[in-house]
């Protein structure tokens, strides 16, 4: 068995919520005994510690709803039918996409640095399971919590938060993804922006993350749910950028993601008054 989503409720008057996918780390034997290259394979595809980074805003009252199985097992950022063949047998209708050819799809099957991660490919009925597990409970709390916030404020965004290994030269180290504009009101990126800026943090847009499955499954801004993507540089909150240690900036980053939520809560109910008015 995968455990299901931890969720922590809305105290807060505003209208956000965090989803974090991709920082469980408690990997059950059985998960263990079919990776080919040991827990430390599969445990560099977490973000480490974001769902640690998220503390401020919980304390704050900010909903989230965090992913406890690991991403190894099962990624909650791919569709149900983002499948790398090589890693599934799945008697179902596979979408490739650039994520699944490049070995992460709903099940990742390789990494750059380890290369394949299974001894053996595992059948529809184990996909299905997990899917049952840890997917669609994760993708079903969101939706009914933005629902909630929705029936309450009008409108809600969803903050879906990740990590990312040192990038190349040139890359901010937050960068926020919208799909392109398509999962979020453009405003959102532009405010999420210059709060990055006051908190100290250059900030890019949709390069090179653009968004995954979370925000394009959540994200419906023509009716008011708007979802934005946050990458973070680990460098700027573990001890060396690639360890699982928190380093000196962890609470800065830790701030960033509390004032990125109240602030865009803010902005959201500030352009939902003159509407409320009229």
């Amino acid at each position: 068995m995968l455990p299901g989503p931890t969720f922590h409720p809305s105290r807060a008057a505003l209208p956000v919520l965090l989803s974090i996918p991709h920082s469980g780390r408690e990997y059950p034997d059985w998960l263990l005994g079919m990776a080919s290259g040991g827990r430390a394979a599969l445990a560099s595809l977490e973000d480490p510690l974001v769902d640690r980074l998220a503390w401020r805003a919980i304390a704050r009252g900010i909903g989230a709803v965090i992913a406890e199985a690991p991403r190894a097992a099962i990624d909650c950022n791919r569709a149900e039918d983002e499948i790398d063949p090589s890693v599934v047998d799945a008697p179902r209708p596979i979408r490739q996409t650039a994520r699944s050819r490049g070995g992460l799809g709903i099940v990742p099957g390789r990494t750059a640095h380890h290369g394949h991660l299974w001894r053996r490919a595992i059948c529809g009925r184990q996909l299905e399971d997990r899917i049952d597990q840890a997917h669609r409970p994760y993708h079903g709390e969101i939706s009914r919590r933005l629902e909630a916030l929705r029936a309450r404020f009008g409108s809600a965004i969803l903050l879906d938060c990740h990590s990312m290994p040192p990038p190349p030269r040139g890359v901010p180290p937050i960068v926020f993804g919208d799909l392109h504009g398509r999962s979020a009101g453009r405003w959102v990126a532009a405010e999420a922006a210059r709060i990055a800026r006051d908190c100290g943090f250059e900030a890019g847009f949709n390069d090179p993350f653009a968004g995954g499955h979370v925000v394009e499954r959540h994200g419906r801004p023509a009716e008011g749910l708007h979802a934005l993507q946050v990458e973070v540089d680990r460098r700027c909150y573990l001890a060396d950028g690639r360890s699982s240690q928190p380093g000196p900036g962890f609470d800065d980053v830790a701030l960033l993601l509390e004032r990125l939520a109240v602030g865009l809560g803010e902005a959201l109910l500030d352009r939902q008054a003159p509407i409320a008015a009229e």
